[in-house]
């Protein structure tokens, strides 16, 4: 990639390779000290890094009683889902309708799809109609209890697709974390052998332990960005936590690739915005780019994808393109 340099009015990204060589800058100091604070004493999880096997054995009785497809006598082997991280720790820039929209269009393909609700507002969870109200157990269960995921995961209105949905006490694993060995690899532990072909992490809006636990345990991460100037600001320090993430705790981590949100094609800011984002990540913008749109905005309060409220908008084709893409890049096999 590109060497460093100053984007669009002053805004600098780091290269995203060369940085990982050169360390981790010091313009975001305090999220330089919380992420640090989480990954700093980790080197005695150097045998947890290791490259896991890609064919996992899958308990049958989990995948009866979530897909309801596979006899008593069947044994089940199949490759490790590819875990996808959405992230960015600037809220508003789409990571929540990205990770709906790109779940849904992903299982109407015939994928079997989850949804991790990472951020404790729980708006992926209500977006899909399941509401906190309603839930015996959530994802602080299994991150702080050993809970399997198939026993709190959900279904939803959409075939294919199930939530680990979220609540607000998961808010107390930020806190309750701190004090418990291998902290950073408890989502990663947990979802070592779900019997999914995707799993797409809804990460919250900051760089804390929940974050770093969405990249550690992710193979690939998406990246949304919104079009508009001060999106590139918070691009910059969220690419210099992945990298550090990449060094100390996840080397296998990849960048699948960044997305271009709320993008209004007759102003010039958003054209600028999507070219300085090229500039600095050739090869890796989707070509699909997801315009600023009214029905995208109305579909979770009604806690359906755009898919089902309205499937001919341009909000729902472009995510439909979007679920093509991300199926091309991550090379998963039907």
């Amino acid at each position: 990639m590109r060497n460093n340099g100053t984007g669009m009015m002053g805004v600098v990204i780091p290269d995203e390779t060369e940085a990982c060589a050169e360390g981790y800058g010091g313009e975001a100091a305090e999220n330089e000290a919380l992420v640090g604070e989480n990954i700093a004493h980790n080197g005695y999880h150097d045998g947890i890094l290791a490259n896991e096997k890609v064919e996992k054995a899958i308990a049958l009785s989990n995948r009866k009683r979530i897909f309801g497809i596979l006899s008593d006598e069947t044994e089940v082997v199949r490759l490790m889902a590819k875990i996808i991280a959405i992230a960015n720790q600037k809220g508003g820039v789409g990571k929540t309708t990205t990770t709906i929209n790109l779940g849904a269009y992903l299982a109407a393909n015939n994928r079997r799809v989850l949804i991790v609700d990472l951020d404790p507002q729980g708006n992926t969870s209500s977006g899909l109609g399941i509401s906190s109200d309603e839930l015996s157990g959530d994802l602080y269960d299994v991150l702080m209890d050993g809970v399997a995921v198939a026993a709190v995961a959900r279904e939803t209105a959409i075939k294919g697709l199930h939530v680990l949905p979220a609540s607000p006490v998961l808010a107390a694993a930020e806190v309750e974390l701190v004090a418990v060995p291998q902290r950073e690899f408890k989502l990663k532990q947990a979802l070592s052998e779900v019997p999914y072909d995707y799993v797409l992490i809804d990460c919250p809006p900051s760089l804390g332990i929940l974050t770093v636990n969405g990249l550690v345990a992710g193979h690939e991460l998406i990246i949304p960005v919104q079009a508009e100037f001060y999106a590139l600001e918070g691009l910059g320090h969220l690419v210099q936590t992945v990298q550090r993430v990449r060094r100390s705790l996840n080397p296998d981590l990849g960048l699948m690739g960044v997305l271009v949100t709320m993008h209004n094609g007759r102003t010039s800011l958003s054209t600028q915005v999507h070219d300085e984002v090229k500039r600095h990540f050739p090869d890796k913008v989707f070509d699909t780019v997801i315009p600023r749109n009214v029905r995208l905005a109305e579909a979770p309060s009604f806690g359906k994808s755009i898919m089902h409220y309205d499937g001919w908008s341009k909000g729902a084709r472009s995510y439909k393109a979007l679920a093509k893409e991300v199926e091309k890049r991550s090379g998963v096999k039907k």
